[in-house]
């Protein structure tokens, strides 16, 4: 009689199709973790960045605004150069057309501004006049606060902070943007003058004849959406400051050429820039109409103005290759502005547009899709044009004419 032989508990192994999907899911967690890593960089570095260039502002404010201007001004010199002149003597007139125009703007603004400066305390107590009758007609406000200290005891005080004069300012900051200025200046006139041999050794320097073609394309791309909004955007910004100009004369403020190249500059900053020209225009208004009403005009003409130019006139002649979302605009003035002030707001718009180019054929990130399982960029442009490896040689001579022509 055979005994029954005991069942030894076999460990189960696992089917090979079940470990497929593991296999095929490493790839995609370890792309995603790469991702993650990408992001975190980045966000380390966008919140790092503002302080390094703000202590270093000598040193990368220059490069940076001479960079815009070469982008700016590179056609005017490509085509002095196609109408016979040399190279350099073609940058240099580039460079005088740029300190020209900054230098009229300066005067047509300053000038006047020294000579309504007397004029200020005037302006002041007749603005403190309008504000007490307004106060005068909003006495409950008044009564609130009263009723507020007397509850919590103890009456609000108020803390005046001495600062420094205007002459004080002045002095201590004229060596500093002389200095940049200078720098400016040389590093825009060496780079428009070897724009087409930087251009050509970037371009020769390639692997494949198509990673030239493509390098050619983003370079050119960026190198017409900065210099055509720019342009573009000068020459609506011109418009309206000689409407501004023929306004202002007609409300029989002072120093109308004034107000138009303050209406010129300030239009550049997209939102805060007329904002700011309304805020001006209210005050002086205020300071020397004789009611309220008849004050307030010269803003309320401007804002009228503004609705037309921002709304009909700029979109119609950009079109929608220049449209960037608002929150973009307002984060890139706010953020260059911290770092760099003034000049920086003035500098926000064209590094945006240039990012903004760069990102369209790179590949723009998709936060949004990336919490969801999706990939961290947006395929761009060159996504779809890969390399043939066929045309693995190196880039020949066309690709330094593309390098000239972009």
């Amino acid at each position: 009689m055979r005994r029954p032989v005991p069942q030894v508990n076999q460990p189960i192994l696992p089917d090979s199709a079940s470990i497929a999907p593991a296999d095929d899911d490493l790839p995609d967690r370890r792309a995603r973790l790469q991702s993650a890593i990408v992001l975190l960089l980045g966000l380390g570095l966008f919140l790092a960045l503002p302080f390094v260039l703000s202590i270093g502002s000598v040193v990368f404010l220059p490069p940076v605004t001479a960079m815009i201007f070469t982008i700016v001004l590179s056609p005017l010199a490509d085509r002095l150069t196609r109408m016979g002149l040399p190279n350099v003597l073609a940058s240099f007139i580039a460079i005088l057309a740029l300190v020209a125009v900054v230098v009229m703007a300066l005067l047509l603004i300053l000038q006047p501004a020294f000579v309504m400066v007397d004029q200020v305390p005037t302006l002041a107590r007749q603005v403190a006049r309008r504000f007490a009758e307004l106060r005068g007609n909003l006495w409950w406000i008044a009564d609130v606060n009263r009723q507020l200290a007397r509850i919590t005891g103890h009456s609000a005080r108020e803390v005046v902070v001495a600062s420094p004069s205007v002459i004080e300012q002045v002095a201590f900051a004229t060596p500093s943007v002389i200095l940049e200025t200078l720098l400016t200046l040389l590093m825009t006139f060496f780079m428009i003058e070897a724009r087409i041999r930087m251009k050509r050794r970037i371009l020769l320097d390639r692997h494949t004849f198509n990673a030239s073609v493509r390098l050619a394309r983003v370079l050119r791309d960026v190198q017409e959406r900065v210099a055509s909004y720019i342009l573009t955007v000068a020459q609506v910004n011109f418009g309206v400051g000689v409407l501004v100009a023929l306004g202002a004369w007609s409300f029989g403020l002072a120093a109308p050429v004034m107000w138009g190249g303050l209406a010129f500059v300030l239009n550049f900053l997209p939102y805060l820039g007329p904002l700011v020209m309304m805020g001006l225009l209210g005050l002086v208004g205020l300071g020397t109409a004789p009611t309220v009403a008849v004050g307030l005009l010269p803003a309320l003409a401007f804002l009228g103005l503004h609705a037309v130019e921002s709304n009909v006139v700029t979109p119609s002649i950009l079109g929608a290759r220049f449209t960037v979302n608002p929150v973009a605009i307002l984060i890139s003035i706010s953020y260059f502005s911290w770092i760099w002030g003034v000049l920086g707001a003035l500098l926000s718009v064209p590094i945006l547009l240039t990012v903004s180019a760069l990102l369209d054929h790179i590949g723009k990130p998709n936060l949004v899709g990336f919490l969801f399982g999706e990939a961290l960029f947006e395929p761009g442009r060159l996504a779809g044009m890969d390399d043939d490896p066929d045309e693995g040689g190196p880039p020949d001579n066309s690709t330094a004419g593309a390098a000239q022509a972009g």
